[in-house]
């Protein structure tokens, strides 16, 4: 199963904002969650987040049929954020996520530290990220009765920094 990654444009806008309404759906109809769901939003703000040039969109590609997408956001430090990254439901399961996660740490080899944030309530997103070496932070953030966002980081050690400087 050979998962690709493919550079998003504005000319993907459309197709990234047709896969997340179809990938964030069942949990917009589980939670209710209105104000906050990535299958809520409308098209202009994918489109302003691929105008962001701090922000790097790919397609996630499983033999040239797209099955997904993840956003990087490049902060300060080295610090970089998956938000967000979604599988269509029919492709969810067969271990497509994990390797998209190994794909871009790879390619984004200089980060320091990664940052993502699920629903507490979905145990397998968070065994998944858990499983990848993302650890809790402790935030929190109640977004109705029905569900919380819960924030995870994943320090990286850079083994091309030098650590120690003598003359």
């Amino acid at each position: 199963m050979a998962i690709a990654l493919c550079r998003a444009g504005l000319n993907e806008a459309t197709i990234i904002h047709e896969m997340q309404v179809r990938a964030f759906l069942p949990l917009l109809n589980k939670y209710l969650d209105y104000e906050t769901s990535p299958a809520n939003e409308p098209l202009n703000r994918i489109i302003h987040r691929l105008n962001q040039t701090f922000t790097d969109y790919y397609l996630i590609r499983l033999s040239d049929i797209n099955v997904g997408a993840i956003r990087i956001v490049r902060k300060e430090n080295q610090v970089h954020r998956v938000s967000p990254i979604f599988i269509l439901p029919e492709y969810q399961g067969r271990g497509i996520a994990q390797q998209v996660f190994a794909l871009i740490e790879e390619k984004y080899n200089n980060a320091r530290k990664w940052e993502l944030d699920t629903i507490a309530q979905e145990k397998g997103n968070c065994y998944l990220y858990e499983k990848l070496g993302y650890q809790q932070t402790g935030e929190e953030k109640e977004i109705n009765h029905k569900m919380s966002i819960v924030f995870y980081e994943k320090k990286l050690t850079n083994t091309d920094a030098t650590l120690d400087c003598q003359q």
